[in-house]
C-alpha cells in the first residue's frame, strides 16, 4: 500500500521504498510492487527495462512480448547510482544488466496528496 507522509519523507525513507520496489519488480511481483508508490504503469517500466537491457544486447529484433512471457531476465537486474535534484524532491536511479549500466534510469518523485506526501514514479528515461 503506498505510505503517505504526514511531512516531507526523508531521503532515506525514499530510498527504502524505491529499493523495495525494485526488489518486487526483480522477483517478478508486479501486483505488489505497484501497491508501493503512485505508480506509472508496471508493463511501462518492464517493457523499457528489456528494451534497454536485453533488447539492446539481442542481434537480431526480438518477439513483440518476449519480454513478458520470460520474466527471468529481471534477475540480472540491480539498482546502480541513485541521484537526488537540488530540492531533494526527485531521484534518478541507473539501472545495471549483467553488472553493465544500461541506457534506462528510473525516476522516483516525492508527490505532494491529500494528507500528505507519497513517493511516485518510476518514469523511465532514456
Amino acid at each position: 500500500m503506498v505510505k503517505i507522509w504526514t511531512e516531507p519523507p526523508a531521503k532515506t525513507d525514499v530510498e527504502g521504498v524505491v529499493r523495495r520496489y525494485f526488489g518486487l519488480l526483480r522477483d517478478g511481483e508486479t501486483t505488489e510492487a505497484e501497491q508501493l508508490v503512485d505508480h506509472t504503469s508496471v508493463k511501462h517500466v518492464l517493457k523499457s527495462l528489456w528494451s534497454g537491457a536485453v533488447g539492446a544486447s539481442l542481434d537480431t529484433e526480438p518477439a513483440a512480448d518476449e519480454w513478458e512471457r520470460d520474466l527471468s531476465w529481471l534477475a540480472e537486474l540491480a539498482l546502480g547510482n541513485f541521484a537526488w535534484n537540488d530540492s531533494r524532491s526527485n531521484l534518478y536511479i541507473e539501472i545495471t544488466f549483467r553488472e553493465q549500466t544500461i541506457e534506462v534510469a528510473l525516476g522516483f518523485w516525492v508527490k505532494p496528496v491529500e494528507g500528505g506526501w507519497v513517493v511516485a514514479g518510476p518514469s523511465t528515461l532514456w
